[in-house]
């Protein structure tokens, strides 16, 4: 019997499985770790005391689990695949020493001047043209702008740039690559129509040399080296797929695959794959490949959700920065508190509206000013009418992503939602009350880790196509839209745009 392992590094935990060729999950795990925010508008991850110490963990605790529990060996494990946040820049040194922390996706907002230098040396339309998107705080481009621009220094020593998947198969083969799903959000720098480096953007930006080799997710791009064994658990030899961006590993894990299949992933930002049957040119949402060729994605992301709750968990219950508990409670028992609480509210929270722009805004507005707001707070609001309103103005957010998929003439057939946010009905029931959407719910839930699984298998030739996940995949229940508050929400929903658009440039001045 033959196995593979698919490890997963978020933004707040890093997740982990071992499974078998059905699909089965041997062993699974899971490591939290913290999101740093050095700076207003900044977040980073340590990536060799986050990403590789959280890699090796996982390996290691995973194959001692298999090992101890059902004597599988290290040598039984046929591939290994990763996926991280993503897009994430890494500048590493000629040994593959990381220069600085990495800058991560779209919630950092670091890099508005370099976006605005980019498009005034490019130009906006042709940016469009070549990549299919317009710049924005979650393009990889900009970043790697700014650190030429403000961190000259780490600039000059850099010998490559790596996304968060690649520096951990960096560190497994010594190989320096990019899966080409994960390279289209390194805007301006790569391509849409020949999935290649443009020559022209890359040179206003960076040198072609300093990007790692464009590679499919599926591509076996070598194995596990001596040193790296020592470190994981893993036998020496075992081979290493590209990896991807985790939002794809989710939605290869949930079966959201099909055309029409929209992935909606509740972490610490929302994220949206709609599969669709051609690249969907749009300055609003961001095209993008799959990780076959062939196929093609439309997708979108919030800056906050997840991030947004845990935020308020946090400065209502008090969280202890030892233990990580918040007053005695373990995260998890927090959230079902503030939870309970929030039933107590009605559907519109007594009134209180949350513009949930708490780090800037993503897809659709692609705002790196824009503020957060609690509108309409009187002295009779409680903590769960503030924390009933972060739910739904995070389900406005992804109205409003939805709401431009149907302008664009996305079809949107079904929705499977998957992510830590699951767990939580109300926060799932307000999006599919606002969202009038029908939401499935899938047994397994591990998220990436799974999904990464299932490419290695089509990686060593276990599966001939992607859609052969449907075997896997077993949906248990579905979120059904209600109609007994659609008036408030809209009414709600109106608002929310109306908070936005007369106070976005008081956003810029604060």
């Amino acid at each position: 019997m033959s196995y593979v392992l698919g490890i997963d590094i978020g933004t707040y935990e890093s997740k982990g499985v071992l499974v078998d060729r059905e699909g089965k999950i041997i062993a699974q795990c899971a490591v939290p770790h913290k999101l740093e925010i050095p700076h207003r508008g900044w977040a980073e991850h340590d990536a060799e005391a986050t990403w590789w110490h959280d890699f090796k963990q996982l390996s290691q605790t995973l194959t001692h689990m298999a090992r101890m529990k059902y004597g599988i060996s290290a040598d039984e494990i046929a591939a290994v695949g990763v996926s991280s946040i993503a897009p994430a820049v890494l500048p590493i040194d000629i040994e593959g020493n990381p220069l600085r922390k990495a800058i991560l996706y779209g919630v950092d907002t670091r890099a508005e001047r370099e976006i605005a230098a980019l498009n005034d040396a490019i130009g906006e339309e042709r940016v469009f043209q070549i990549g299919g998107q317009s710049l924005s705080s979650q393009a990889a481009g900009p970043k790697i702008k700014w650190i030429k621009d403000h961190e000259p220094e780490v600039y000059e020593k850099t010998y490559k740039f790596l996304c968060g998947s690649g520096y951990l198969v960096y560190k497994l083969t010594g190989r320096c690559v990019i899966d080409r799903y994960t390279a289209v959000n390194y805007a301006p720098l790569f391509d849409i129509h020949t999935l290649e480096w443009n020559d022209e953007t890359v040179s206003c930006t960076t040198e072609v040399d300093k990007l790692p080799d464009l590679t499919w997710s599926t591509d076996i791009v070598g194995v596990v080296a001596a040193r790296a064994a020592e470190e994981t658990g893993l036998a020496p030899g075992t081979r290493v797929i590209a990896g991807t961006a985790d939002a794809m590993a989710e939605a290869i894990s949930i079966g959201a695959i099909h055309q029409g299949d929209l992935m909606m992933m509740y972490g610490s930002s929302t994220f949206f794959i709609l599969t669709t049957d051609r690249i969907m040119k749009t300055r609003e949402l961001w095209p993008n490949v799959h990780i076959v060729p062939g196929a093609n994605t439309l997708t979108g992301g919030t800056a906050t959700a997840g991030s947004l709750t845990r935020w308020f968990v946090d400065q209502c219950l008090g969280r202890d920065k030892g233990s990580g508990e918040t007053s005695g409670w373990s995260v998890e028992q927090a959230y079902i508190h503030m939870a309970a609480q929030a039933e107590l509210s009605p559907p519109g929270s007594n009134g209180l509206i949350t513009l949930p722009f708490f780090s800037g805004e993503r897809t659709p507005l692609h705002d790196a000013s824009a503020k957060g707001m609690m509108f309409g707070l009187s002295l009779n609001h409680t903590t769960a009418d503030m924390y009933r309103s972060l739910l739904e103005g995070i389900s406005f957010s992804i109205r409003h992503n939805l709401d431009v998929m149907r302008e664009l003439g996305a079809s949107v057939e079904r929705i499977v939602s998957v992510g830590g946010g699951v767990k939580n009905k109300l926060w799932l029931q307000s999006v599919s009350d606002i969202c009038q959407v029908r939401q499935a719910i899938p047994e397994v839930t591990v998220g990436a880790a799974y999904g990464n699984a299932y490419i290695c298998g089509l990686a060593l030739g276990w599966h001939d196509r992607l859609e052969e996940i449907d075997e896997w995949v077993n949906i248990i229940r579905y979120i059904e839209p209600g109609s007994d508050h659609r008036d408030v929400y809209e009414r709600h929903y109106a608002i929310y745009h109306r908070l936005y658009e007369r106070t976005k440039d008081l956003m810029k001045d604060l």
